[in-house]
């Protein structure tokens, strides 16, 4: 009788690794496909906006594009390897506080896509926009304005450290890790899974032999 409780909380405590096992598992397998299903998405609004501009001959922005950080100037707000989402916005819908992506005329930084909070707008005569911006981080803001036909859009939200996920996909072994380990992982839990059905099918056959 000993014997038995004692194979039992084995079985118990075997049956809780591989069901935390096969959890952890699901919880890696239902973020990539999360992920997926955004850059899918991501991807068909920006194709499908594309083929809209150059049919109207428009020179305009995606209306949506993502980008990862690899500066700290918006940090605590955004940091280093974090995604971000813009969306394209017209000059009059931006406004001081919102965080925008554009193209940088800084000498220091010229020609590079920068990620930087509004903290003043100035409009011309002819109705153009110009804003101020500067980095959340930064002591002082940028030494230059930024012309509203710089502007990518507006940060609608952004997800923490996709950067890291990103980097390390794009390495050889990468997807073989996200993609391959995860389904042995599954495929393992199954065979445990058939052996201990297999065990206590032979248990019970044991017990009714022996009455």
């Amino acid at each position: 009788m000993n014997k038995t409780v004692v194979f039992e909380e084995k079985i118990s405590f075997k049956e809780g690794i591989k069901f935390l096992s096969h959890f952890i598992t699901k919880v890696i397998l239902y973020v990539i496909l999360f992920l997926l299903m955004i850059v899918f998405f991501l991807f068909f609004i920006y194709f499908g906006n594309v083929l809209h501009n150059i049919k109207h001959q428009e020179d305009r922005p995606p209306l949506f594009n993502a980008y990862i950080i690899v500066s700290p100037s918006m940090v605590p707000n955004i940091n280093v390897w974090d995604g971000i989402v813009v969306k394209r916005e017209d000059g009059h819908n931006l406004k001081k506080g919102d965080i925008i992506t554009f193209t940088s005329h800084d000498m220091r930084y010229n020609g590079l896509t920068i990620t930087h909070r509004i903290v003043g707008i100035e409009r011309t005569e002819d109705g153009s926009y110009y804003f101020r911006t500067k980095g959340d981080a930064n002591n002082v803001e940028d030494p230059y304005l930024v012309q509203e036909n710089d502007v990518y859009g507006k940060v609608i939200f952004r997800i923490p450290m996709i950067g890291h996920i990103r980097s390390f996909l794009s390495k050889s072994f990468g997807w073989i890790v996200f993609l391959i380990v995860p389904a042995i992982m599954v495929i393992i839990y199954d065979i445990l899974k058939i052996v201990h059905t297999v065990k206590l099918k032979k248990i019970k056959k044991d017990d009714i032999e022996i009455i």
